[in-house]
């Protein structure tokens, strides 16, 4: 008997278990994807102004679901997609797709400033960095002129001062010994028999100190003082400073062997690092001003030389050349300069405060007022930039206004009212492509057209924890998925306004 009780208990148990499972299924099913609230024929087509709010007198265009904005209702109610009221939308504040309508006490206290669109002219100026160096035009090189020893140097040091015929060296020249000695033997039978063949023999010995390297100078010395010049003084052919010294006193010379290197200063070169963005903008004649640290309260104005044909790879920058006079030898190679370029002034083009614009990475957007207080973004194309001051090729008119300040708080408000004005989004003409959210949760249950997860927040649909079920990809569910996996998903919303699933995989570091 008491077996029989026993077994009548628990059936009756199991019966009561499945009875309570399955109401929870129906409800759960009818929750989360409810039917159509009853509503008048043509739901999300209501006229504006045929509905009026009691409390406030304001005409209505519809009610909809803030969390799910792209669905419309004529009436108010409970939303069907979530445990909320409808929201109504004002005529008033509805607007035209893609503006938004913000009241003007809350336009003073979000601080929107506009700026209008002017017409003008935009100078330009370019800053770069730059440093000084050798004008290389400027460059003497000293060689020997003939194989010898150097007996004597007057000049000992790198970047010493020198100035044009002073001495540098003194080289002992053995082969100019015999050369000059038949020279004078010539020139001595020439005055002692004064023949022809003498003369011959002076113009061959003549010739053959030349061919030794002898200058006319130094050969009209040895004609003049009658006696062997057996020893080269090296003058300096120009001024400025030893940059190369490769002469040592008792070191032996070859003929053409370099001996001295002399860079002058009286101008010298700015090699200005100019970027490859505005590189477009700097041509060889433009005025160019230079400041240096080191002189603070100097400018030396000047004229770009050359933009030389080579972008370094690391910096992204072209390589301006400017030549510029130094008179007093102020400016010394190595020191680092700013240069400012100034390019031709840009007439007749529209102007905006650079402040205006709005970089979304792609594209360039600005916000316009209109007229009662709306406001619509504008796709525009900009150009140069010069004294807070944006060239606009394209997008805006003469005399339109635009934000200044407070673009992002009317990003905001429109966000908050559900419009289509996103600063990040396409423009109002442009079709777009509905956003997708991530989550992570469990699989609770698996239908034939539907998944039931239950999830956790879902931040960028400001979703708080909750269960709910989603339409099920077209592909249908990967293989492996089960009810009570842990699960990482994408979902987007459907046509008919519920969510569907985009992708699904078992969550990383869950066990199959």
């Amino acid at each position: 008997m008491k077996i029989k009780l026993l077994a009548f208990f628990f059936a009756a148990l199991a019966i009561i278990a499945a009875v309570s499972y399955g109401s929870y299924r129906l409800g759960l099913h009818q929750h989360m994807n409810p039917s159509p609230m009853p509503v008048p024929a043509g739901t999300g087509t209501a006229e504006a102004g045929t509905a009026t709010d009691s409390a406030t007198g304001r005409k209505v265009l519809y009610w909809h679901d803030p969390m799910v904005p792209g669905q419309r209702f004529d009436k108010p109610g409970k939303s069907p997609f979530m445990d909320m009221q409808l929201v109504p939308v004002y005529a008033d504040e509805g607007g035209d797709e893609g503006t938004v309508s913000i009241n003007p006490r809350i336009q003073q206290n979000l601080g929107i400033r506009t700026a209008e669109v002017t017409r003008g002219s935009l100078d330009s100026s370019i800053e770069a960095v730059g440093n000084v160096a050798y004008n290389e035009r400027e460059l003497a090189v000293v060689q020997a002129r003939a194989a010898g020893y150097v007996e004597k140097l007057y000049v000992r040091a790198t970047l010493d001062p020198v100035h044009k015929g002073q001495a540098l060296a003194e080289l002992y020249v053995p082969d100019w010994v015999a050369a000059q000695e038949d020279f004078l033997t010539a020139k001595r039978l020439t005055t002692q028999g004064d023949d022809a063949s003498g003369l011959n023999l002076v113009d061959a010995a003549r010739q053959r100190m030349r061919l030794a390297g002898m200058s006319e100078e130094q050969m009209q010395l040895v004609e003049s003082a009658g006696k062997v010049q057996a020893r080269l003084i090296v003058v300096a052919p120009a001024s400025g400073v030893i940059t190369g010294l490769d002469a040592r006193e008792g070191m032996t010379v070859t003929n053409g062997a370099p001996l001295f290197r002399i860079n002058g200063l009286d101008t010298v070169w700015v090699n200005a690092e100019v970027p490859e963005g505005s590189a477009a903008q700097v041509h060889p004649g433009n005025g160019v001003e230079v400041r240096t640290t080191t002189l603070p309260g100097i400018v030396f104005k000047g004229k770009v030389g050359a933009v030389l044909p080579d972008v370094n790879s690391e910096t992204r920058t072209l390589k301006a050349r400017i030549e510029l006079a130094n008179p007093r030898q102020q400016l010394v190679p190595g020191m680092f300069a700013t240069v400012n370029f100034s390019p031709d002034a840009h007439k007749d083009v529209l102007l905006v405060p650079s402040e205006a614009v709005i970089q979304t990475g792609k594209r360039s957007v600005a916000i316009v007022a209109q007229a009662d207080g709306k406001f619509a973004p504008v796709d525009i194309v900009t150009g140069r930039e010069s004294n807070v001051q944006t060239e606009i090729r394209q997008g805006l008119e003469l005399g339109q206004k635009v934000i200044v300040s407070g673009q992002f708080l009317i990003d905001s408000e429109a966000s908050l009212r559900g419009t289509a004005l996103r600063m990040g989004s396409a423009s109002a003409s442009a079709a777009s492509t509905p956003a997708t959210h991530r989550g992570n949760g469990k699989v609770e249950a698996i239908d034939k057209n539907e998944i039931t997860l239950s999830h956790g927040p879902i931040p960028t649909l400001q979703w708080g924890a909750m269960t709910m079920g989603f339409k099920l990809p077209a592909s249908g569910l990967p293989p492996g998925i089960k009810v009570g996996d842990r699960v990482d998903f994408e979902i987007r919303p459907a046509a008919d306004g519920a969510f569907e699933i985009v992708s699904i995989a078992r969550a990383t570091g869950a066990k199959p």
